[in-house]
């Protein structure tokens, strides 16, 4: 099965963080996006939005990151992934997808909660590519947990270090080289607007991204850099087969009646990148599913 239908039940399965793509029953799509809220799926159309382009996107082996760079290099844009060790399969994987569309695709695997990791993938991107032209914050980290009695010391840091200090620090770096013209979008979460309760280290991080957007915004608009953000909902990547409960996942669905693909998000994420958005920093899309929230 390659694809949800309306309805459909999210089927349960286990796997170790960070999980890998080939081990989900239904695989995430990448290229394809639904075209109705049913779920019939078409290949998703290029128009030459980014021709040109470098893009540096971290967390970019699988799920909303791999379905971004891969609608990148069908835009015409080059991109450096980022990605844990563990998810060597899973980079070759989307690297091999880029580059039979005719793409280049420059892979570096990095543990972006060491700050000193955010400046050498930089270095790399601009090494291998010439130049950023958009920054894609997109690595993250979850794992779910009822009360905050039980959230560990260890895990609230962690999943601070790479779900918002590594924006920080990549950012901050990264903006020495770009140029007027260029963009930045963070991955947010609609749990920041909603306040999941068992993902409460998670949830505030996104809240922080929220809020990182809106002020770097304030700081580069003038400069010639836009920032904004995604907000998604549920969506089905590797990440919720190995960080969410039996429950959560039989559970995992938006109002339209099913989770959404990558490939959903990385419209929205090709569209903040291009011209398309000219008018638009400061801002956060909402591509939840049709919940709706205030911000």
């Amino acid at each position: 099965m390659s694809q949800f239908e309306q309805g459909h039940t999210v089927p349960v399965t286990k796997q170790s963080f960070p999980g890998t793509t080939d081990q989900m029953p239904i695989q995430p799509q990448h290229q394809d996006v639904p075209d109705e809220i049913g779920g019939g799926k078409t290949t998703y159309k290029a128009a030459g939005k980014l021709k040109g382009k470098k893009a540096l996107i971290t967390g970019g082996d699988s799920g909303i990151g791999a379905a971004s760079a891969i609608l990148f290099a069908m835009e015409g844009a080059d991109s450096t992934i980022v990605y844990l060790p563990d998810e060597e399969k899973d980079a070759q994987g989307t690297k091999e997808e880029i580059e039979k569309i005719g793409a280049k695709c420059h892979l570096i695997a990095r543990d972006l909660t060491k700050k000193e990791h955010c400046t050498e993938i930089v270095d790399f991107a601009m090494e291998k590519m010439g130049s950023i032209d958009i920054l894609f914050n997109n690595a993250a980290y979850q794992m779910m947990v009822e009360d905050i009695k039980d959230i560990p010391d260890e895990q609230w840091e962690h999943t601070f270090n790479i779900n918002i200090h590594s924006f920080f620090y990549t950012t901050k770096y990264a903006l020495k080289f770009m140029k007027k013209g260029s963009v930045i979008i963070n991955n947010a979460s609609i749990n920041a607007y909603i306040g999941r309760p068992d993902l409460l280290d998670y949830t505030s991080t996104k809240g922080a991204i929220v809020s990182f957007t809106r002020g770097l915004s304030n700081q580069y608009v003038s400069k010639g850099i836009r920032v904004n953000a995604v907000a998604p909902g549920p969506v089905w990547t590797p990440l919720i087969p190995s960080t969410m409960n039996d429950e959560a996942q039989k559970n995992f669905t938006a109002p339209m009646g099913r989770p959404a693909q990558p490939s959903e998000i990385a419209t929205c994420v090709v569209f903040l990148a291009s011209s398309d958005s000219s008018a638009l920093s400061g801002q956060v899309i909402h591509c939840n599913g049709g919940t709706i929230v205030n911000g």
